[in-house]
Formats: structure tokens, sequence, C-alpha cells
């Protein structure tokens, strides 16, 4: 019934087994890739013939995390899996990036990859296993791709790199200061394909390493996706690409000198206009049969591109004048919104973000439900592109793949310089709205972002900056590396190689390349010239601030922590949650307990944070022997008066105690309600509290000495 075919390796400290012929027969291709106890199927199917007049090419990449995987029962009301996930989105970028530039030029069929984690065994992240179930199930699937590809994962610690290190050694790396790097890199058997990574102030030379090391680990897995489509794979898929050369001749004849006119324009508005009215030239001279040519779009952009691309290749201006080294005009500002707790606009060029911090309490955490358990999150960072930043008219909804993408790229560059959650106990939320866009506006977050927050009052260790490089591949003698590149650049261009950090190092690093791979010389020069152009960043950030602010926004609130004994949390709380209630109502304040006993006590006024704190540290601090309270009778009999002296707590003032001379009933001097001050002179055999009046100034509340109380009671 079944042609099981099955391949495996020892990878690292786990066997990597692949296996196809059992599963989801029906699909092109099918792969379960299993690491240790990790397994992921991925299914590949490809339309047979491409939509008619479709330019582009419809590649779909889909990840799904099923909550069995992991022995789980899904949260919320439904119990079942609903909309994608941030890790699920992040995760089917990461398998899209590097597979997309290895399917041959000019097909334009739909390709579905579907990629599902059966079993997760909480200790090999299934994002690495399923880009391998993905690029098998691709090369065994006849579509026309040309890999295969491999991941892998990259761990840095004590000087040594790790291979795939486990989740838990991944998870909040901002809470583990040994482990100093996450990074997923990709690629086929001779270049890179793609990196992702957050890092904490490493050097060009040790980030470089580790992709290096990455690209080395990864070549046994490559090996064995081969071997698997030697035994298993389907025949090719019949598929050559289009030759559309003479129609490419027409379109230049018809249009080159406007088109290079056209990029001549610094302007991007205007240049857009006179590239769109170039076009619109080209496609009047063109016949109705060359109209109808599915290559047409093909065309207009190899046109386009082989004049930006000449340009820059023969060391020529780039189209907006700057050689290959220069960053564009920075204008940084902070403070520009009255309300808001901490705000930045960064513009460069002509792309600009408008960053806005947003200081809360523990219970703003965003608390997330992931296979390997529950976790929260106390730093956030949302990132918004709408159409008017581009100039276009476009349907705005909720987030897509590229805004969260984006998102979580500046998250991984700043978080690495947040303060620890003992120093700063506030959640922290970054909202980066592009305004203008022409060109690494994640980049440009990542700077508003890093001032936004020390506008806020954030201590972050140092400012972060970031900046997008590119890169003009012809051959391998022949290519540039472009430092800040622009929106065109970017779209016509071979790299898009993100890079952030501090002055001292990197703290995120991101490439995606549209060829066939870039060679280590290639990604050394990038990082080298992404380390001029930081600086050169850093220092104009500088001119608006280069620290967080000593004092927070009137409307932030404050926060203070304080640290009770776990066996009192049960008092602070009260039955019911009655005392903590009432703490909340007195004071005006927001108390948050934690079961290791820290309390966090958060309000925008002073007095209410010190109103709760005084109650809290009534109920659980331990009254002193020797020490000079106020308190109030509650209660007077004949030997003596009750007094609540402490919190809850009562003592009894022995009649005694109360003065210096001889009383036959305390009602003589005291009565119910009354507020004395007492002096707490120990504990009694069965642990009662004895208590004194005698010896206090009861106008004072300071100790009278032994000769003045013998002068009192002479008198």
């Amino acid at each position: 019934m079944f042609d099981e075919v099955k391949k495996s390796i020892q990878w690292g400290q786990e066997t990597l087994t692949l296996e196809t012929g059992k599963v989801a027969r029906q699909a092109d291709g099918s792969v379960i890739a299993t690491l240790g106890e990790t397994s992921v199927m991925a299914n590949v199917t490809f339309a047979k013939e491409p939509k008619p007049g479709q330019d582009f090419f419809p590649l779909t990449v889909h990840y799904q995390e099923k909550y069995y995987a992991a022995g789980k029962i899904p949260g919320g009301f439904f119990k079942r899996e609903a909309r994608p996930t941030e890790k699920e989105t992040l995760t089917a970028r990461l398998i899209d990036r590097p597979i997309r530039p290895l399917f041959a030029p000019g097909f334009k069929h739909e390709v579905l990859v579907m990629c599902t984690v059966l079993s997760h065994d909480l200790v090999n992240d299934p994002d690495i296993v399923a880009m391998i179930a993905a690029s098998a199930a691709l090369t065994l699937s006849g579509v026309p791709f040309m890999g295969p590809i491999a991941g892998a994962r990259v761990g840095f610690a004590n000087g040594e790199y790790v291979l795939n290190p486990e989740v838990a050694d991944m998870d909040r790396l901002r809470s583990n200061p040994e482990q100093r790097l996450d990074l997923v890199v990709a690629g086929t058997r001779d270049a890179v394909m793609m990196v992702e990574s957050e890092a904490y102030e490493l050097t060009e030379e040790e980030m470089l390493g580790a992709v290096k090391f990455g690209h080395e680990q990864m070549q046994p897995v490559i090996d064995l996706i081969i071997e698997l489509a030697e035994a298993a794979a389907k025949e090719p898929f019949r598929f050559q690409s289009p030759d559309y050369s003479a129609l490419y001749e027409r379109v230049r004849a018809l249009g080159e000198a406007d088109m290079r006119a056209a990029y001549g324009i610094f302007n991007k508005a205007e240049r857009r206009d006179a590239i769109e009215a170039a076009q619109l030239k080209i496609k009047d001279g063109l016949t109705e049969d060359e109209l109808a040519d599915p290559n047409l779009g093909s065309a207009l952009k190899k046109l386009e591109s082989g004049i930006l691309r000449g340009d820059i290749i023969r060391g020529g201006a780039r189209i907006d004048g700057r050689d290959n080294r220069t960053v564009r005009a920075i204008r940084s500002e902070v403070g520009i919104l009255p309300r808001t707790h901490g705000s930045a606009l960064f513009t460069r060029g002509e792309t600009q973000a408008l960053v806005v911090t947003t200081l809360g309490t523990g219970d703003d955490e965003q608390i997330i439900d992931a296979l390997h358990g529950n976790f929260r999150e106390n730093f956030l960072l949302h990132y918004n592109f709408p159409p008017y930043s581009v100039g276009e008219v476009g349907r705005v909804g909720s987030p897509g793949r590229r805004e969260i993408g984006h998102g979580k790229l500046a998250w991984r560059a700043l978080q690495a310089v947040l303060p620890s959650p003992t120093d700063f106990p506030y959640t922290i939320r970054v909202v980066s709205e592009i305004t203008e866009s022409n060109g690494s506006s994640s980049m440009a977050s990542v700077c508003g972002g890093s001032l936004s927050m020390m506008d806020a009052g954030v201590p972050l260790k140092a400012p972060v900056a970031g900046v997008a490089m590119g890169l003009v591949l012809e051959d391998a003698d022949n290519w540039a590396v472009l430092t800040d590149i622009l929106g065109d650049e970017d779209h016509l261009g071979d790299m898009d190689f993100k890079v952030a950090g501090t002055e001292n190092g990197i703290t995120s690093l991101q490439m995606d390349i549209k060829v066939q791979g870039i060679t280590p010389a290639i990604m050394e020069q990038a990082l080298a010239q992404a380390k001029d152009g930081r600086m050169h960043i850093l220092a104009e950030m500088g001119k608006a601030l280069t620290e967080g602010r000593r004092e927070f926004s009137a409307h932030a609130p404050r926060i203070e922590t304080m640290t009770i004994p776990t066996d009192k949390i049960r008092e602070v709380i009260g039955s019911g949650g009655k005392v903590i209630r009432e703490i909340v109502e007195v004071s005006g304040a927001k108390v948050d307990i934690n079961d290791d006993g820290t309390i966090k006590i958060a309000s925008a006024n002073a007095d209410a944070i010190k109103k709760a704190y005084d109650m809290i540290h009534s109920i659980v601090a331990e009254p002193e022997e020797g020490q000079i309270y106020t308190g109030k009778v509650v209660k007077l009999v004949d030997f003596g008066a009750f007094v609540n002296f402490f919190g809850k707590r009562d003592g009894l003032v022995h009649v005694s105690q109360i003065a210096s001379r001889r009383l036959t009933h305390p009602n003589e001097l005291l009565k119910e309600g009354q507020e004395v001050k007492v002096k707490l002179l120990g504990f009694d055999d069965r642990g009662k509290v004895r208590l004194g009046m005698k010896m206090v100034d009861q106008e004072t509340g300071e100790e009278i000495s032994a000769e003045k109380r013998d002068e009192s009671q002479a008198e």
C-alpha cells in the first residue's frame, strides 16, 4: 500500500529523519521531518498551468502549530486553533524568504507550501524542522525548484557557537546573559540565502562567524535531502523559462531614453511619475499582441533594473545622487506629542517614522499561549505601514505578514538594550507609525523606537540605530554594496541586508536575497559598511538625545516595588481579596502581587504609592522591640488597655505602664478610640505583646529619660 522511503543522520545532538510515501500521497510532495521528538509535516502542491495574465510568482507558505503536538488544548472559547499566531506568521516568512528566489525564472504557477507541527518535544524548535521539511518536499515534488536548501539555528555562549540550542536556551534571552545570540541561517550548498537574528552586541566578526558556522553545519542536511530525492523524487515538471528577448528589445528601443531620464530625477514622487509616463509611452508603441504578452511586466522591470544596476556597477551615482556609502540626511526630534509618555519623529531622506512609547504596569503585560508553555511579555513593539506613507490608496485592516515581520525585526534590535524588569518594572509598548517610506522603514522604527523610549525615561543600556544595505550583483567580479538603500534599490537590487546595533556591537541582523546566494566576501563588506553607517546615524540621533530622561512624563505611571515573604502574600490579599481591594480603594494605587512575593505599586500620584506601601508594610512587617508607635485604644479593662499599634496588631498596656503615678483604673486617663504613643517593651512567655506609655512623651512621641520619669513621679 505504501511506497515508504526514510533517511536519517545524526545532526548535532539529535537524530534527523526524513520520510515520505506514507502520508498525504495526493500532494505533489510530502515529507515528515523529525528532529529528536519534534515532527513537522510539509506538503507541496502546485498548479500545472499558470493563471492567465499573471505577472508575478504566486508562492504561498503556511506554517501551523497544532496544540495537540505538545499535548495541549487551545485556550479561548472555541478551543480550536484560529488565526495565525505571531510565531506562526514569522516562521512562514522564515521559510518563504530563502526558497522564493530558487524557483525557475518566469515560473508563475501557483505554489502552496503547508507545514504542520505534529509533535513538539519542547527541546527542538519546530521552525528549523519545518524549513527542512519544506525544502525536502519541494525537492521531491518535481516543481522547478533549484534547491535544496537547509536551515540551522546558531547560539553563541561562552565564546563558542552552538548548533540548534534547545528551546529553553533561546527563551527570553534578555534574562540569560550567558547566551548572546539566536540566529537562523538558511542556504544552499554553495551560498547563504537568508539570515534572521537576535543578538547582544556581537562584533561584526562574531556575527559573520556565526553565519559561516551555521552554513557549514547545514551541509549534511542538504546531502540527506538529496539522498531522499534520489530514492523518491517525482519526474521534473516540464517547464521552460520564457524567452521574451524580442519583446524586451522592443521595450528598450521605445523607452530607454525616457526611462533613463526618469531615473535621473532625485525626488521620489517626481521620479515615479516620470517612470509611469515612460511606461505609458512604451505601451503606446506596442502592438496588441505585445501588450497581451504575459512577459511585458518582466520586460519593463528588466529595463528599469538594467538602467539602475548598470549605472551603479559602472561607478556612477545612485538615483538620488549619493555614492555607495553615504547615508541620507537625518533629522531626529523627541517629545513632540504632549500627552504621550515618550515620542520621537525620525526622518531619514524620504523615510519617516513617528514612534510613541507608553509605559504600563504588570497588568498590561501580554500573555502568550505557546506550544512550549505560557509566558508573559513586558516589551511590545507594533509597526504600522498605512498606504498614505507611499502615496497610495489601499485597504486598511489588521496587520499583515510584512507589518508583523518588520515589527519583530525592530523588537529584536531594541530588546537587547532594555533594563532588567527588576530594575525597571514597567511594561513598555512602542508603536511605530510609518508616515513616509522610501526604503528601510523598519530601521527607521529602530532609530525612532530608541529615541522614543529614552524620551519616556527608559534607561536603555545604549542607543540603537539601524541601517539597510543593498547589493547589485552582476557576476563574481562585478558587484557593489549600497548603504541606506532606497525603495527602488530594494525593488530592483539583489539583497536587503538590515543591521541594527549600538556603538559596541550588533543587536539584530536580517538578510534577504533575490539571487542564488551571496559569498562571505560580500557579506563581510556589507557588515563593514553597515557599521560605518550605523555610527553615523547614532551620531545624528545623539543630537536629540543620548540617554534616557531622568524624569517621567507627568502622565506616566510611577511604579515602586517591594518584596514580602511568600508566607505573607495571603495576608496582603485577604479572604476573597478583601484586604488588597481595600488597599487599592483607600490608596488609589494599582497593586500587583507576584507569586515570588514581589509587589509592584503603580500610580501617577506619589502620595498614593506611599499610602499603599505603608498599608502593605504594616501588614507584613514585624514590630520591633524598643520602637515607639502611634496606636489607638480599642478596649479598656481593669488591668490595663488594649492598643492597636501596628497594622492589625494589638498589645496590652498594663495599668502600671500607663502613667508614672498609680492608677486604680485605666479610665482615669484613657478612653476607647483615643490615640496614644506606646513603646514596645517585649513579648511575654505566650508571645503576647507588652506595651508601655509612661516612658513616652504623649505630645512629641519621644522617649522620656528615667531621671525625668522619677522627677515626675516624685511631684
